[in-house]
């Protein structure tokens, strides 16, 4: 039997066998039973209907992580609509070639980053402002809680929707600096979140804290996985320690997400002020993006009395392709197995190629990229043909290549060691280092700049820009940064510089940025930060 996959059977799912249990609650304490719950995702279901959202549509979702990101997902892909979740720590450019790209019918945003939709609202397509908390924002919104009121808390009726439709599009930085539209249909969500399910052990028993932002891949699929299995959401709205450990006690939470920055701030929390780390329930919590830290797998594990399952993937893949959580591998190679990025996900194909598509050798040490093949890849790039071309064919046909270069060994696990797309992950966020050069060639004072990830305790890595000024100027390193700020997110700016009186460069005049980041990097055992 073939029964199309939609995201929509995670939430019927809840509705149906936990309406009577607690399913979300918000940041402010507020409970909603998935009863409860399912009926304001019914009301602003209708209520976007009104608005004329459709099968196709695209609405917008600006917004930290808050109980209504997870009823507007919902709300939109019953409707036959798509999702488009934003990073709040963009720019208004960013936003404003984000609403256009995707040409966003209808934009939800939260009263704390209104303003910067508001800023380039004459220049975005969307002819519906939805605002939470409208009364705390500046300019003509409808009230998010306004527009559930009076609507029937009944089920819609829903149009007729394929697993091939767009279910979301998340955005990520490219490396030529433009976001890229990552298109993902129900299918490629519906199949993440069973594979999500059975890597992060999630039972209906578990009370997951939102630590992690929700526009990061829909959550990594935990807005899907967690609901699907009955599970509770705990929200928080944006990361802080204390109040981690403190949801942790308060609502027994079993599970949480966090890259290894978010590792290493609960760790300074802990040494300075020695909170409880547990309720009743073990915590384990997943971590991605660069490996942590030997020391930190230590503390956390040894003194928090957490698990740290470490996982590893792209926005195109969902993103989880690989996890280290294997107990069997685990008892033979010990707690170092956590720093790799870990063997291919059930019913995932990853291979290591070489630059003629050829398999690396299993051996630990030989160098490739990282292909893969699986039902949670992406469809495509929104707007991008060329692009998605590339991004499936380049070394080897009909897999997608991420520009990681990793090792694997005989028992099929993936060490990262260095990237080959410009491309720099600082505390979870992905900056282009191609978009912070552009932003330093604005300068008048700039003859030449390039950007290289380097190490950091806080971060993992972070950028560095390498500069060559003009010779009648007389720049300073915090002129530089603040230059950056102006013009982008002020997480993607260089949080050092170094002027030099040259730049290393081929013969045709490109510069070497694996020599620039071979040099920032000796000494270290790989060219990617280990937060």
């Amino acid at each position: 039997m073939n029964v199309g996959m939609l995201s929509l059977d995670f939430f019927d799912r809840a509705v149906d066998l936990y309406d009577d249990v607690v399913g979300v609650i918000a940041h402010d304490g507020t409970e909603y039973t998935y009863g409860e719950f399912a009926a304001r995702v019914n009301q602003l279901s209708h209520a976007l209907s009104e608005l004329g959202v459709e099968r196709g549509d695209r609405v917008a979702l600006l917004a930290p992580n808050t109980h209504y990101f997870i009823e507007t997902l919902y709300a939109t892909n019953q409707v036959g609509g798509t999702f488009v979740p934003m990073n709040y720590r963009l720019v208004p450019d960013d936003f404003e070639y984000i609403l256009n790209d995707c040409a966003a019918d209808v934009v939800v945003a939260d009263y704390e980053f209104a303003e910067k939709i508001e800023a380039v609202r004459d220049a975005i397509p969307a002819e519906h402002y939805v605002g939470y908390n409208s009364d705390r924002i500046d300019g003509e919104w409808s009230d998010y809680e306004e527009l559930l009121s009076g609507q029937s808390t009944e089920a819609p009726e829903r149009p007729d929707i394929s697993e091939d439709d767009a279910a979301s599009i998340n955005y990520t930085s490219g490396t030529t600096g433009d976001p890229k539209g990552v298109v993902r249909t129900h299918r490629t969500e519906h199949w993440h979140a069973l594979v999500l399910n059975q890597h992060m052990e999630i039972s209906d028993d578990d009370t997951y804290l939102w630590t992690l932002p929700m526009f990061h891949c829909n959550g990594w699929g935990h807005t899907y996985a967690i609901t699907g299995t009955g599970g509770t959401h705990v929200c928080q709205r944006t990361f802080d320690p204390e109040e981690t450990f403190r949801r942790v006690r308060e609502y027994d939470v079993s599970f949480m997400c966090g890259a290894p920055t978010v590792l290493n701030r609960l760790i300074a929390h802990y040494e300075e002020h020695e909170p409880e780390t547990t309720g009743d329930h073990e915590v384990r919590i997943a971590t991605a993006g660069s490996a942590p830290a030997t020391a930190t797998i230590q503390t956390v594990e040894d003194n928090f009395g957490w698990r740290i399952i470490h996982i590893y993937g792209l926005t195109e893949t969902a993103p989880i392709i690989t996890t280290s959580n294997s107990p069997r591998r685990l008892a033979m190679r010990g707690r170092g197995l956590k720093v790799k990025q870990g063997s291919a996900t059930l019913c995932t194909d990853i291979r290591i190629v070489d630059e003629n598509g050829e398999d690396v050798p299993r051996d630990g040490q030989s160098l490739g990229e990282i292909v893969v093949k699986g039902n949670q890849v992406m469809d495509r790039y929104l707007n991008k043909p060329e692009a998605t071309e590339e991004a499936f064919n380049d070394r080897l046909p009909g897999y997608f290549h991420t520009g990681d270069l990793a090792t694997i060994d005989e028992d099929g696990m993936i060490a990262v060691q260095d990237r080959k797309k410009d491309i720099i992950i600082s505390g979870g966020e992905n900056i282009s280092s191609i978009e912070v050069e552009d932003a330093l060639y604005d300068h008048p004072a700039i003859a030449k700049a390039a950007v290289v990830p380097t190490p950091s305790e806080e971060w993992g890595e972070t950028p560095t820009a390498v500069v060559v000024q003009k010779s009648d100027a007389d720049l300073t390193e915090s002129e530089i940064i603040d230059f950056v700020r102006d013009r982008l997110a002020s997480f993607k700016a260089p949080t050092s510089v170094d002027f030099v009186d040259d730049l290393p460069e081929t013969a045709t005049g490109k510069v070497q940025k694996y020599q620039l980041r071979q040099d920032y990097w000796e000494g270290e055992e790989r060219m990617v930060g280990e937060g």
